[in-house]
């Protein structure tokens, strides 16, 4: 197989955050099947490859892998004469690709988005991989509620949490922690609620990791549902409905879980699509489908013609026409 160039534009500093370690994971399930290497394009790191370096040496035997949505379009543009993959986390960014970039996506959700948006590029789907030590070990809880500050709703911050605290023990984490699946463990219920920063960026919830870690250690889990939660959330099935119409109801439902002993989670027969061993095996069957496209590339006569906004307008204008022609006959 084609060596693996992961392409991120830095490796820590502004660029730390959960779209980096999602790489740098998928970047070492890469390395179990082929030969893979991460390379920077805007800050140098120390024994790291940057990106003008690396142009510099021939590629043709070679796959550059771009994720970082913000530079997406113009590292495709700078790229147009190699071997690229798309690794799709959030959709939204507004830019096309030409069909000759296979695109990998991390949810169903972006899955969809880019079949719309791209119907004639290679598409697959390859979700985030969640680690063997997320897992229930069945510790005390001693945290009622548990919530992450990074990405929570005004309404989490300044209503939900206050109302809580007036009648359970919460803990809000606003710093970098360590082992989360520790905390997930001790906690009883975790919130989640991003759709506010969502919208905010103007792209989507590319799959939303914490909600699915903390179901994996047995946590009760209050979540929106936009983006790539919607792959796996399912709303009074495993988890409930965050911001559930009125203050009162959410505290009144979150109250009564906490009281309850019942159990809504995902059991290890569904998070199974998730670990190791599949995420391996999916990753597997598309580098070698990848691989067999780019070899047959030299070889293509002319693409199937784009879907550009021009050519939608040219059909619409066309099945007008054709409605006018049925009418007069």
């Amino acid at each position: 197989m084609r060596k693996l160039y992961f392409l991120v534009p830095g490796l820590g500093g502004k660029y730390a955050c959960g779209g980096l370690w999602a790489e740098l994971k998928t970047l070492k399930l890469a390395q179990q099947i082929c030969s893979a290497e991460v390379v920077t394009y805007k800050q140098r790191e120390p024994d790291t490859l940057f990106l003008a370096d690396l142009l510099n040496q021939p590629l043709d035997q070679a796959i550059l892998v771009i994720s970082w949505g913000f530079d997406v379009g113009q590292l495709a543009q700078q790229l147009i004469d190699y071997n690229v993959i798309y690794h799709a986390h959030s959709s939204g960014y507004g830019f096309t690709l030409p069909a000759r970039v296979p695109i990998i996506t991390v949810s169903r959700n972006t899955l969809g988005y880019w079949g719309q948006r791209s119907p004639h590029s290679l598409l697959y789907y390859l979700p985030n991989q969640i680690s063997d030590n997320f897992q229930n070990l069945n510790l005390d809880r001693n945290i009622d509620v548990l919530v992450q500050a990074r990405k929570s709703s005004t309404y989490l911050l300044q209503e939900l949490i206050p109302a809580l605290q007036q009648v359970c023990n919460v803990m809000v984490v606003d710093s970098y922690v360590e082992d989360l699946s520790k905390l997930f463990n001790r906690a009883k219920v975790y919130l989640y609620d991003s759709a506010e920063y969502w919208a905010q960026q103007k792209v989507s919830e590319g799959f939303g990791l914490q909600p699915m870690e903390a179901m994996a250690c047995g946590c009760q889990v209050f979540s929106s549902i936009n983006g790539g939660l919607s792959d796996y959330l399912d709303p009074g099935f495993n988890c409930y409905k965050i911001a559930g119409h009125s203050l009162t109801f959410d505290v009144q439902r979150i109250q009564q879980v906490l009281q309850s002993e019942q159990a809504v989670g995902l059991p290890e027969s569904v998070l199974a699509e998730y670990r190791t061993e599949n995420i391996l095996h999916r990753l597997q069957v598309i580098l070698t489908e990848v691989n067999a496209f780019f070899d047959a590339q030299p070889h293509q006569q002319a693409g199937i013609v784009p879907l550009t906004p021009m050519r939608i307008t040219q059909l619409r204008l066309q099945t007008i026409w054709r409605k006018l022609l049925k009418k007069v006959s």
